[in-house]
């Protein structure tokens, strides 16, 4: 069954499981549209009592390769970039909402991708799926909350890590560390994520909101905290020399040279 009508995500409801597919493939780059679509789907489900759980998938190659810094304005600088404050305004909204859901990851989940990924209340991954907070990577500095979210997921250490090397993780490598619960065949990602759900759904569905509520109590302000500070610490660091070379790197495929200005 359809619920709503979309420009970048399709929705639909199977039994007591809710599906969101984020439908910009191969790569599913990220934006603000496509955030706020998100947030909407979810604020329906919200209000949908058929729908229990919810299982987030994308369609292509790729979970979601992070945002499209590859889109330059006429000063050299992404426009995803600049449009980051407006993006964490609707990311915000993501952890207000009240249902649980599932994410199904395969191929990269990068950057905000990875951060899309840790916003769900688990992960099903494969081992060709590839994590990672890569922003360091490209001279700037993590985000979508991630500063938040990444140590309360998987601890401090493996989190610091993670941001300071920008190194990508296997779908076995994740799972090691608690990024991802379970480690699937690539052809069963999406199976997976939905016997999850479905499982999530036999519970009673008010006790299931009223646990998660609990368990998850504060962290919408927080996420909304950790932006706010990551915005300002990405509003300097994107008129970098280092930023520049970073993302052109990036889209050149070659280790950048670094300079620190």
């Amino acid at each position: 069954m359809q619920h709503g009508t979309y420009e970048h995500i399709a929705v639909s409801i199977d039994g007591n499981v809710a599906t969101i597919e984020v439908r910009r493939g191969p790569n599913n780059f990220i934006d603000t549209d496509m955030v706020a679509e998100i947030a909407d789907a979810l604020e329906v489900y919200d209000r949908t009592p058929e729908a229990r759980a919810i299982v987030l998938c994308s369609e292509g190659k790729h979970f979601c390769a992070g945002a499209d810094f590859g889109s330059r304005g006429p000063d050299g600088v992404s426009r995803a970039a600049k449009r980051g404050r407006h993006l964490y305004k609707e990311a915000q909204r993501l952890w207000r909402t009240g249902k649980p859901i599932v994410a199904a990851v395969q191929g990269a989940a990068v950057g905000a991708g990875v951060g899309l990924a840790v916003m769900a209340d688990f992960r099903v991954a494969c081992p060709e799926a590839r994590l990672s907070s890569n922003f360091t990577r490209l001279g700037y500095h993590p985000g979508f909350g991630l500063t938040h979210t990444l140590p309360r997921l998987v601890g401090e250490q493996h989190a610091a890590m993670m941001m300071y090397t920008g190194r990508r993780l296997t779908g076995e490598e994740a799972l090691a560390i608690g990024l991802v619960d379970y480690c699937v065949p690539l052809d069963q990602v999406r199976a997976k994520a939905f016997e999850v759900a479905a499982e999530i759904a036999g519970s009673a569905p008010l006790s299931i909101v009223a646990t998660r509520e609990t368990l998850r109590r504060g962290l919408a302000e927080a996420v909304a905290r950790a932006t706010e500070r990551e915005y300002e610490e990405q509003d300097w660091l994107r008129n970098t020399a280092d930023f520049k070379e970073g993302t052109k790197a990036m889209g050149e495929r070659r280790p950048p040279n670094f300079l620190a200005r």
